[in-house]
């Protein structure tokens, strides 16, 4: 699967988002659309936002060049809901929704998503053996789709993590699509990993722009969903598509849980984040993006070791 075409083709990828990025960076500074500050936010100054609108037609670009390439049924499925969460993104962007809302297009997305591509039948994990989930492999393939939508949307609240997060979590299919021989996964992790390094370059700190709803929340629900588009491993990819994320999944986790206890509001904005509370103790958001990073490429490193055990 790697060759020159492949190499060609992600850099064009890349190339063309960063080019895609800036004409959306103009057009929102032309019509003032921009990310207010507010005593939630973690920016100081006010920023133009859906910078994820070139992600994301990079991205459905990409999909339809490894439709030629791969399962084409599968494919479909997932950029069919990648799209849905884009669009409603979008429009969040715009003039914010109710959770309500947002929450009943992620139900249908996980649904598509399950409905074209399958669901977790069984989980392996390494040195337990493999678990064997029968009909609630669709609840458990329907609370990791929603969940990890989320966990990825809450995430992206400094400079370059959400990028800096999809650039690894999309190295690290690459390489396991390669372990696995799998075309499919292949070239979707990469043009999309592509497409999201491009819009780094202009996400890094300090931000000239934002991803956006548009594509925090489809990205999560991308990388949720690519583990299903190889059904033959799906048991054995579970487990590394989680180590992949683990820190957006454990700071989302914790914090949630920590609000439930404390009785807040879980759907009201704040500030409470593992990774927002080192901000304002005083680390630049390029430390701690880079953090985040790190571990994140220790989970994808620890992801490969897994595969190599399991598959």
């Amino acid at each position: 699967m790697p060759s020159l075409t492949a190499t060609i083709a992600f850099a064009a990828a890349a190339a063309t988002s960063a080019a895609l990025v800036e004409v959306v960076r103009r057009w929102c500074i032309a019509r003032g659309l921009y990310d207010p500050v507010t005593p939630r936010s973690s920016h100081t100054r006010p920023t133009p936002r859906l910078g994820g609108v070139g992600i994301v037609l990079v991205s459905l670009a990409g999909a339809m060049y490894a439709m030629t390439r791969g399962d084409t049924v599968r494919i479909a499925a997932l950029m069919a809901a990648f799209l849905l969460v884009a669009i409603v993104g979008f429009r969040d962007d715009l003039q914010p929704l109710t959770a309500r809302v947002r929450f009943l297009v992620q139900i249908v997305a996980a649904a598509t998503v399950i409905a074209g591509c399958g669901y977790f039948h069984s989980i392996t994990i390494p040195g337990l053996g493999v678990f064997a989930l029968g009909w609630m492999g669709v609840v458990v393939t329907f609370i990791w789709i929603v969940g990890v939508t989320n966990a990825f949307n809450f995430m992206d609240g400094i400079d370059g993590i959400a990028g800096g997060q999809a650039v690894v979590a999309a190295i690290g299919w690459v390489v396991i699509s390669l372990r696995i021989g799998d075309s499919t996964i292949f070239w979707l992790a990469g043009f999309v990993g592509a497409a999201v390094l491009g819009f780094l370059v202009h996400n890094w700190w300090p931000a000239r722009i934002f991803m956006g709803d548009v594509a925090s929340a489809s990205l999560g629900l991308f990388f949720a969903a690519l583990p299903l588009l190889a059904p033959a491993h799906s048991s054995a990819l579970a487990v590394p598509a989680a180590l992949m994320l683990w820190p957006f999944l454990f700071d989302t986790t914790f914090t949630l849980v920590r609000r439930m206890l404390r009785g807040e509001n879980i759907v009201q904005a704040h500030r409470s984040h593992l990774y927002q509370r080192l901000v304002i103790a005083g680390h630049s958001h390029a430390v701690v993006s880079s953090l985040y990073i790190a571990l994140a490429a220790a989970g994808v490193w620890l992801a490969v070791i897994v595969i190599e055990r399991v598959s």
